[in-house]
């Protein structure tokens, strides 16, 4: 049973005086990720990148720290070289993990903790971006009164990260998505061609996205979770035969905040779906009341859970954005659920979890995707006793 919000103390990270730096500087790699690059230092640099070099030089000058990054490249090498943990920084000890870096080493592109920390600060523009496209599509949905077509864009994103022309074309003649068919035109940019090898495009058999090409014929996707089970299995290829022929893919912070957790969603979606206990099994609707929870489960005895999954790898941010699951669609019992492998490769996910879990969002639970199924299968087989408020050893979230 993972600890209690109450058996723990809560962790103010607002009391470590380089949060806000770190949010700077995670935003400032995203930025030149997104531009050029982060292999490419070419001037002028964006205003954002300079203010990151210049506050960290500003916090190593205050503390009488000679060695510090004195230019944007300097700045970027300190990010794929240095381990976070490594750096003069006044920050909380769950704010990382051993050896965690800012930018991947063999890629020169942004990890999952810069990304998770540039989701924490929400400080610019392009951080929006992926909660902008899923509110229009909530919009444009609910305005044509078809929740079946927002569950439908949401496969989509997490299915389709990659499209070739043809089925760019096919996408834009479907029924279901034309309330969104403007809207995805935002969502999809031609694939770089750094991501080609003799031509061909390869999408990860794991997680859809394009692969990295890599010297000696090796390939890099851009998953973590994907990356800790070993080399990337290939999936498709394609190709651009001609003019015509186009090869997309979602732009990154879709990728990143939307199809990644999603994999997790749908992946969830397929264990429940598939719980038997003789003729009785569960009604799992995903994405309901468009999208105002992930996964809501119906038992046969009518009791409903309501579940959002959050593929996070680090515990400490994750517990920063807890929040109630919103109270409609109705339902009994609410949770946050990891998928186990974040936990598994973490270590002390659940205690690191809950030790910084904000008191406004104590009464949330956090199960692992392989809890919730057990749970499931346990209740599905008779035993009304099976709780997600019990599981967690704290009070429950919101009922209907």
């Amino acid at each position: 049973m993972p600890p209690t919000a109450t058996a723990t103390r809560f962790s103010d990270w607002a009391v470590y005086s380089d949060v806000l730096l770190l949010h700077t500087i995670a935003s400032a790699v995203i930025r030149l990720a997104d531009i050029r690059g982060l292999d490419a230092f070419t001037l002028p640099y964006p205003a954002e990148a300079q203010r990151a070099v210049d506050r960290l030089v500003l916090s190593c000058l205050l503390r009488r720290i000679d060695e510090m990054p004195r230019s944007v490249p300097d700045l970027l090498a300190w990010c794929h070289t240095r381990p976070l943990e490594d750096w003069p920084l006044d920050l909380p000890p769950d704010a990382f993990g051993p050896d965690d870096l800012l930018v991947d080493p063999v890629a020169l592109v942004p990890t999952q903790l810069c990304h998770e920390w540039w989701i924490h600060s929400r400080d610019s523009a392009a951080a929006q971006f992926d909660r902008d496209v899923v509110r229009s599509a909530m919009r444009l949905c609910q305005q044509a009164s078809s929740p079946e077509s927002y569950t439908a864009f949401r496969r989509l994103l997490v299915d389709k990260p990659v499209l070739s022309s043809a089925e760019k074309f096919e996408i834009s003649t479907d029924l279901y998505l034309d309330p969104v068919t403007e809207l995805l035109e935002r969502c999809y940019e031609p694939a770089p061609v750094s991501h080609r090898r003799d031509g061909i495009y390869t999408t990860c058999g794991r997680c859809l996205t394009l692969l990295l090409p890599l010297p000696g014929g090796d390939w890099w996707c851009e998953r973590d979770a994907c990356r800790r089970r070993g080399p990337a299995p290939t999936g498709r290829a394609l190709t651009e035969e001609t003019d015509a022929d186009v090869v997309y893919q979602l732009v990154r912070p879709l990728r990143q905040f939307v199809t990644g957790p999603g994999r997790a969603e749908v992946d969830l979606e397929g264990r429940l779906t598939a719980l038997r206990a003789g003729a009785k099994r569960l009604d799992v609707a995903m994405w309901p009341g468009f999208d105002a929870y992930d996964v809501r489960i119906t038992f046969p005895d009518g009791l409903v859970w309501a579940v959002d999954v959050k593929d996070w790898k680090h515990p400490g941010l994750l517990a920063k954005a807890a929040k109630a699951v919103p109270a409609q669609p109705p339902y009994d019992e609410s949770c946050w659920v990891v998928p186990q492998e974040q936990v598994d490769a973490h270590g002390d996910y659940l205690a690191t979890y809950y030790r910084n879990l904000a008191p406004a969002a104590q009464d949330l639970p956090l199960l692992t995707d392989r809890h919730l199924v057990d749970l499931a299968r346990t209740r599905l087989r008779g035993n009304t006793d099976v709780h997600l408020v019990a599981a967690h050893g704290g009070k429950g979230g919101p009922h209907a």
